[in-house]
């Protein structure tokens, strides 16, 4: 069943008008037409199984025959802060992170980050990687758009840690192994990974101070790209959420 966001809450009975690049997505990719099925998932997590009624120059208009909630997110709400690193290894980490189930995603500017865009460069990269959010969201399913916000500073995010039940930086260095840090009262986890080269000592330190705890993913290093791959989904199978 191919699946697509709306922004209309739309109850069985209603008509709805696909319009811009799912359309022609519809139309024009997939080549449906009247009579096939499609699933609508809007912004509160209801996914809706749509007939499509009519396909012209105004875009695809269906009708909801049934609606429920999305049973496919996580009961964890993961906000991954990862350092960002150089080339198009940002868009794997989002894609694959977000089909893994993170639920927002915050690059970072740390002192070894290699790539260091500037305001121009920064928007652009954002809008890209919102769009790849927005595809790996329809490409898994999930009831959600896990958001992606601007890139920022550090120091920045290490302020924002108050606001979840736990912190967890991976840390070359060593740390605590993950099934050592994860309860069941966790429900709102922070995750930190660092740039090609690590983190600095004096930035470990920083998130700590903000009460960050150190976690290892085992005895090898991994790659800047690999490493947020590995982190969500060791943490989605430590919470229950790969099974």
């Amino acid at each position: 069943m191919d699946w697509f966001f709306t922004d209309s809450p739309g109850e069985p009975g209603d008509k709805i008008l696909i319009t811009g690049e799912d359309a022609v997505h519809i139309t024009k990719s997939l080549r449906m037409s009247v009579g096939e099925v499609i699933t609508l998932c809007d912004k509160n997590g209801s996914e809706k199984l749509c007939s499509i009624e009519r396909i012209n120059s105004e875009g695809v208009l269906v009708q909801v025959t049934t609606k429920e909630q999305c049973d496919h997110e996580p009961d964890i709400e993961l906000t991954l802060f990862f350092a960002l690193t150089k080339g198009d290894k940002p868009e794997t980490v989002i894609q694959k992170c977000i089909e893994l189930g993170v639920t927002e995603i915050v690059p970072v500017l740390t002192d070894r980050c290699v790539s260091r865009p500037d305001a121009k460069s920064a928007q652009k990269k954002l809008q890209r990687y919102r769009k790849i959010a927005l595809q790996a969201a329809m490409q898994s399913r999930r009831g959600i758009i896990p958001e992606v916000r601007p890139l920022t500073e550090l120091k920045t995010a290490a302020a924002e840690l108050s606001g979840y039940d736990k912190a967890i930086v991976f840390y070359e260095g060593g740390g605590k192994p993950l099934r050592e840090l994860i309860s069941d009262s966790d429900k709102k986890l922070a995750v930190f990974i660092g740039p090609e080269g690590g983190f600095e000592e004096r930035e470990i330190d920083l998130l700590v101070s903000s009460g960050a705890v150190r976690a290892t993913l085992g005895r090898r290093i991994l790659r800047a790209e690999t490493a947020p791959i590995a982190a969500a989904a060791a943490i989605m199978f430590h919470t229950g959420n790969l099974e």
